[in-house]
């Protein structure tokens, strides 16, 4: 299909701000956008192509916000937004459905400082790492106010931060990161950003087909960087002799969506992190059931961009490694200005 023309309701400028998305007008011009193009149904699709937009929410796209993410120029995500923006307007007519994912926090959860203390009742700064060896020595002990909040009694929750701790080293994970307080639930910075909310709308109304978001990251004992499973999903017993306590799950259901689309194209933010995760988590389960479904999935490079906070941390080069994996795999890394029937592996 010829790629589609920018709709004029599209201001890239806008892409750094928050402003109120026009449902009414969105909803009258969406459909005579679709006539004027030829766009059918959704449903009637001959190849099912899903969108995944990791994370495009204020506190991550937005350049005041608590996490912005710049990459190393500074403003990765909000190039990465107007990129994104452009691929989904001028591939309307493709994209079967769009599922933006939604990381939801509240404050006391485990990687926000609140949750932990030192000997003074401090506690950590954000971008602070908090190991294994630094809670069995006590430098950093669980807060004694989660016991209350958590409805969970203090010495469970002691041994839990020991064992998730160990937990992450074991399975080479990122050893647990004190983020500022973000995607906080029915904050500002939770939602969606303006622009790509405004694309997703309009999809939703010219091709008639649901935006599904997926909400993420609400378990107060484990990150959740992945939308497909949290980085812990099992505690310690909460007595001796008895089973270990259940932490979370793998989204399943949500899985078998994915896989059952012709092509999976995944974009967000960030790179290093909620992507990078998500799409490991994704290829684990696709080689479980068949490596060649790998091929299925497509990144769009261009729009996404990996945690660079200057002169504190930078992780582009795990971005890129994590990236040059899953291509090695069978993924796709393509450019979102790449017109779709002309990635490898898509016949439209």
């Amino acid at each position: 299909m010829k790629p589609l023309p920018i709709p004029s309701h599209f201001k890239p400028a806008l892409a750094e701000s928050v402003w109120r998305v026009d449902y009414a007008g969105l909803a009258s011009a969406a459909p005579k956008w679709a006539r004027q193009h030829g766009l059918t149904l959704a449903a009637t699709d001959r190849v099912k192509v899903c969108l995944m937009v990791i994370d495009n929410q204020n506190t991550f796209c937005i350049p005041d916000h608590e996490l912005f993410v710049g990459g190393r120029s500074g403003r990765g995500a909000v190039d990465d937004t107007v990129r994104l923006c452009d691929f989904i307007y001028r591939n309307l007519g493709v994209i079967t459905r769009i599922y933006p994912t939604m990381d939801t926090h509240t404050a006391m959860q485990i990687f926000h400082p609140v949750f932990w203390v030192n000997d003074a009742g401090e506690h950590p700064g954000p971008f602070s790492m908090i190991t294994f060896d630094q809670v069995k020595n006590g430098t950093w002990k669980v807060n004694p106010a989660m016991a209350a909040n958590l409805n969970a009694p203090y010495q469970y929750l002691a041994r839990y931060a020991l064992h998730y701790t160990e937990s992450l080293s074991k399975s080479g994970k990122y050893a647990l990161t004190i983020w500022p307080y973000h995607a906080m639930l029915g904050g500002i910075g939770h939602a969606l950003t303006s622009s790509i909310e405004e694309a997703c709308f309009f999809h939703n109304l010219a091709r008639s087909s649901q935006t599904g978001p997926e909400i993420k990251g609400g378990n107060a004992y484990t990150e959740n960087y992945s939308v497909l499973r949290p980085e812990v999903m099992d505690g310690p017993p909460l007595r001796s002799g008895e089973a270990n306590q259940v932490v979370g799950q793998k989204n399943t259901e949500f899985i078998k969506k994915l896989l059952d689309f012709d092509a999976v194209i995944i974009a967000g933010q960030a790179k290093s992190h909620c992507v990078a995760w998500t799409i490991d988590d994704l290829l684990n389960e696709i080689n479980a059931q068949d490596p060649a479904l790998a091929k299925k999935v497509y990144l769009l490079e261009d729009c996404t961009s990996p945690v660079v906070v200057p002169n504190v941390i930078d992780y582009t080069d795990d971005a890129d490694a994590a990236f040059k994996r899953f291509s090695d795999a069978g993924m796709h890394v393509v450019r979102s200005t790449d017109p779709i029937d002309s990635w490898s592996g898509i016949v439209l």
